[in-house]
C-alpha cells in the first residue's frame, strides 16, 4: 500500500495559513484588498486588541449571493482568473484564492454579505461551516475574524507585541489610502480612530491626514511618462525627512510593492539634497500594462518584477532631479496659529489637482573657490552672461557673522541664516566634481615634486588602479621603493593644500571597495570639500562673505551641502514682523 496521500483541505488550508497568514496585518491586508476588488467606495477597519482578538471589515462594494459566499471559503476559489492567460494581466489585487480559507482555517469568521437585495450569513470555525442562512440585506460586506490563531497556538506565540502588530496594520492603511485617495477609508483600534480620509480623490488631503498639514504644505506634485511608465505622485522637500524608508510608497496599479531598485533610484535622485541616512516622504504611483510585470512571485504580493526595469529607473530619476532643480528649496521659519493652519487647509485642499508650483529655471553657474582658488578666473563674458537669467536665490547682503560661523544677511524678502562651512562645502564640491569630470584636464607643473611614500600592502593596491590618476590628470613616476613623484597635479587642487589633498585621493583609491570612476569622482569631491572648506569658527572679513554668498547663489544647488544638511534657512520680512507683534 502506498504511504504518498492526498491531504484534506483543511489541512492544506492550514499549510498554506502558514505562507499567507503570519500576522495581524495579513488578515486585514487580504480583506481589505478583497474590499478594493468588490468596488468599495468605503472602508472601515476596526481592531480590538491590535486585531488579534478580533478584525472587522466593513465595506458597500458589490457583496456575494449564497453559492459564491460559500465557494468564496474554497481554496483556490477565485473570481480573478479563469484561465493561465489572465495570470499575464492581473488588474487585481487579489487572485490566488488563498486568502481567505487559510484565514478561516485559524480563526473563527462570522460574515455578512449582500447582493441583489439578498443577504447571507456564513459562521466558519477553524475552517469548518458552522452556519449558512439568510439575513438582512445590506450593500457590501462585512467579515469579522475573531481569536486568530486559537488553533494554532505555536504561531500565535510568534505575533509581535500589540503595539507593533497595530504599526505594521496602520502603516499598511496609510499606504493603502494613499493608493486609493477616492475610497473612504476608516482605521480603528479599541474605539480609538486613528485614521479617516473623505474619500473625495484628493491625495494631498489623503497624505495631510497621515502625515499633517505642515508635511502637505512642503509637497510636490510629479508626472511624467515614458513608451512603457507613467509615473505621478507627490514628493517632499529634502527639509521634510525621516530615517525610517517606510515613508517610501511605491504602487504600481494601485498596488503597495516593495522594491529595493526602485527606492535606491529615488534617493539617488535626492543625492546630496538629504543625509544618507535619511528619507523622504514620497506617494509614487506607477502606471503600467500588467502584462510588463509579475506580481506573483511571492504569497503576499508585495514584491514584484518589471520586465523592463530600466526605462522606469531613468524615468523616475530624471523627474525628481528636474523637478528638484526648479525649486527654491530654502527651509522658512514659520509661526503658525491653530486658526491659520485651519484656513491654510482649506486653502490647500479645496482643489482636487492642487500642485505646489515652480520657481524659475534652475541656472548653472561657473564655481569660484572663496578659499584657495581665486587664481582660476573667467571671462567677464560669462560672467555677464550667467547673471542675464533669474536666479533661485536673490541677492544676498551680509551683515554679520555669528557664534564665528553663522553669517547673517538681508534682502528685501527677508533674514537669511547661512552655515559657512556648508555653504562653502557646496562651492566647493561642484567645482571640483566640474573639474573632474571634465575630460579635458588642465593641469600644472609643479617646481619641486610631491613625494609620496606608501606601505607595502597599500602601494601594490595604487600600483594596480595608476590608470585612476592619469584619468584626474595627476601625473607621476615611480621614486624607489613604494614611492611615487607627483610631477602635475590638475588645476583645480587647491593651491596651499596641494600635498594633502593628493594624499586624500590616493587613501580613498587604496581603500576603495566596488569601484567605478563616477562614484571615485563623487567621493573624492565629497571629500575635498568637507577638507578644503572653512571651518565652523572660522573667522571671515565682509567682503569674504559677500564672495561665498554670491558664490552660493551661483550654485546648481545652494540649498544643501554634499552631506544632505543645509546651507541657508529664511525668516520672511512677515514672520519678523509677527514674532515683534508688528503683524498679526
Amino acid at each position: 500500500m502506498g504511504i504518498i496521500k492526498v491531504m484534506s483541505e483543511h489541512l492544506a488550508n492550514q499549510i498554506a495559513a502558514g505562507e499567507v497568514v503570519e500576522k495581524t496585518l495579513n488578515v486585514v491586508k487580504e480583506l481589505v484588498e478583497n474590499s478594493i476588488d468588490a468596488k468599495s467606495t468605503e472602508i472601515k477597519i476596526e481592531l480590538i486588541d491590535s486585531g488579534v482578538k478580533e478584525i472587522k471589515i466593513t465595506d458597500n462594494g458589490i457583496g456575494m449571493d449564497k453559492e459564491d459566499a460559500l465557494t468564496a471559503f474554497s481554496r483556490h476559489a477565485t473570481s480573478k482568473l479563469i484561465d493561465e492567460d489572465d495570470l499575464f494581466n492581473i488588474n487585481s489585487l487579489g487572485f490566488r484564492g488563498e486568502a481567505l480559507p487559510s484565514i478561516a482555517s485559524v480563526s473563527h469568521i462570522i460574515m455578512n454579505t449582500s447582493k441583489n437585495e439578498v443577504g447571507t450569513y456564513v459562521e466558519i470555525d477553524g475552517g469548518t461551516l458552522k452556519s449558512i442562512s439568510s439575513a438582512p440585506f445590506r450593500q457590501g460586506t462585512i467579515i469579522t475574524v475573531k481569536d486568530l490563531f486559537y488553533n494554532t497556538p505555536v504561531r500565535l506565540k510568534y505575533l509581535k507585541n500589540l503595539y507593533i502588530e497595530l504599526a505594521n496594520i496602520t502603516d499598511y492603511i496609510n499606504k493603502i489610502a494613499l493608493s486609493y485617495p477616492d475610497i473612504k477609508f476608516t482605521l480603528i483600534n479599541n474605539d480609538k480612530k486613528l485614521l479617516a480620509t473623505d474619500g473625495k480623490g484628493r491625495l494631498l488631503k489623503v497624505i495631510s491626514d497621515i502625515y499633517g498639514i505642515e508635511v502637505a504644505k512642503k509637497m510636490i506634485e510629479i508626472n511624467s511618462s515614458n513608451d512603457d511608465y507613467e509615473i505621478n505622485g507627490y514628493i517632499s522637500y529634502p527639509e521634510i525627512v525621516r530615517a525610517n524608508k517606510n515613508v517610501i510608497t511605491t504602487l504600481v496599479n494601485g498596488r503597495v510593492i516593495k522594491n529595493n531598485e526602485i527606492n535606491r533610484m529615488i534617493l539617488d535622485s535626492y543625492h546630496t539634497y538629504i543625509a544618507v541616512d535619511k528619507f523622504p516622504i514620497v506617494v509614487l504611483n506607477i502606471e503600467v500594462d500588467p502584462i510588463l510585470v509579475d506580481v506573483n512571485i511571492h504569497p503576499t504580493k508585495t514584491d514584484i518584477k518589471f520586465s523592463k526595469i530600466e526605462p522606469l529607473k531613468a524615468i523616475i530619476k530624471e523627474t525628481i532631479e528636474e523637478k528638484l532643480k526648479k525649486l527654491t528649496l530654502i527651509p522658512t521659519i514659520e509661526n503658525i496659529s491653530e486658526e491659520e493652519k485651519t484656513v491654510l487647509e482649506n486653502n490647500l485642499f479645496k482643489e482636487v489637482n492642487y500642485t505646489i508650483s515652480d520657481s524659475e529655471e534652475n541656472v548653472s553657474y561657473e564655481n569660484i573657490n572663496i578659499e584657495f582658488d581665486t587664481e582660476i578666473s573667467y571671462t567677464d563674458n560669462t560672467i555677464e552672461k550667467t547673471f542675464e537669467k533669474e536666479e533661485r536665490i536673490k541677492k544676498l547682503y551680509p551683515v554679520g557673522l555669528v557664534h564665528g560661523t553663522y553669517i547673517i544677511a538681508e534682502n528685501e524678502l527677508g533674514m537669511f541664516i547661512i552655515d559657512q562651512h556648508a555653504a562653502n562645502e557646496r562651492i566647493n564640491y561642484e567645482l571640483f566634481l566640474e573639474k573632474m569630470s571634465n575630460k579635458e584636464k588642465e593641469v600644472m607643473d609643479l617646481l619641486i615634486p610631491i613625494t609620496i611614500e606608501l606601505t607595502n600592502s597599500d602601494f601594490i593596491i595604487l600600483k594596480e588602479n595608476f590608470n585612476i590618476l592619469e584619468d584626474l590628470g595627476i601625473n607621476y613616476e615611480l621614486f624607489g621603493i613604494n614611492t611615487i613623484l607627483i610631477r602635475s597635479v590638475p588645476n583645480w587642487l587647491p593651491k596651499n593644500n596641494l600635498e594633502e589633498a593628493i594624499n586624500k585621493i590616493i587613501y580613498i583609491i587604496i581603500s576603495k571597495e566596488d569601484f567605478s570612476i563616477e562614484k571615485f569622482i563623487e567621493k573624492v569631491a565629497i571629500t575635498l570639500a568637507c577638507k578644503m572648506s572653512i571651518k565652523a569658527n572660522d573667522h571671515i572679513t565682509h567682503s569674504d562673505m559677500e564672495y561665498l554668498l554670491d558664490k552660493l547663489r551661483s550654485c546648481n544647488n545652494p540649498f544643501t551641502c554634499p552631506h544632505g544638511r543645509p546651507t541657508i534657512i529664511t525668516y520672511s520680512k512677515y514672520e519678523l514682523e509677527k514674532l515683534f507683534k508688528r503683524a498679526e
